[in-house]
């Protein structure tokens, strides 16, 4: 779902702008990474599924540390995508993306945690809870991550006028 348009985030100069195609195709592709991690998980694979959700973590760190329009995927659709498709229609704020890709590192970074630690189903269940994320984004074009991120705004924005008006 473009934020692009939301009176919450609106541009702002020097703030980082992406297509918005770019963070659904990376969800795309870490959407079918994390059924790999589930499949592997429920198959007795259990140290190749740790492995490959750790790869993962470390992409969603990437992805929350350097931005999301600075993530591995979003370099492959700017250079391999991008080029084949129309211009956007718009441009949206980076931050709602970027806030995203740190919700997914938290949530797999408890998984890979958690499956260190020995707690049987904790790799899967990571797994499963991130691809409803990510299988929202690259299907339906709902970040539920964005949503959140937008609902932090707003609540700030409410805490302001309310500490404003003394009430």
């Amino acid at each position: 779902m473009s934020t692009a348009n939301s009176p919450i985030t609106p541009p702002r100069p020097g703030r980082a702008r992406l297509d918005p195609r770019g963070p659904r195709f990376g969800a795309a592709i870490t959407a079918v990474l994390l059924l790999g991690v589930v499949f592997l998980s429920l198959t007795g694979a259990s140290f190749a599924a740790l492995i490959l959700l750790s790869v993962l973590t470390g992409l969603f760190a990437w992805g929350a540390l350097a931005g999301a329009g600075r993530h591995p995927y979003g370099v492959l659709f700017k250079k391999f995508v991008q080029p084949r498709l129309a211009p956007p229609a718009e441009l949206e704020d980076a931050a709602p993306p970027t806030f995203a890709q740190g919700i997914g590192l938290a949530v797999t970074l408890v998984g890979v945690a958690l499956g260190l630690a020995g707690v049987p189903g904790a790799v899967g269940t990571a797994a499963a809870v991130a691809f409803v994320a990510a299988f929202l984004n690259a299907v339906f074009d709902y970040c539920l991550g964005c949503q959140i991120y937008l609902l932090l705004v707003r609540f700030r924005a409410l805490n302001r006028r309310a500490r404003v008006s003394g009430a």
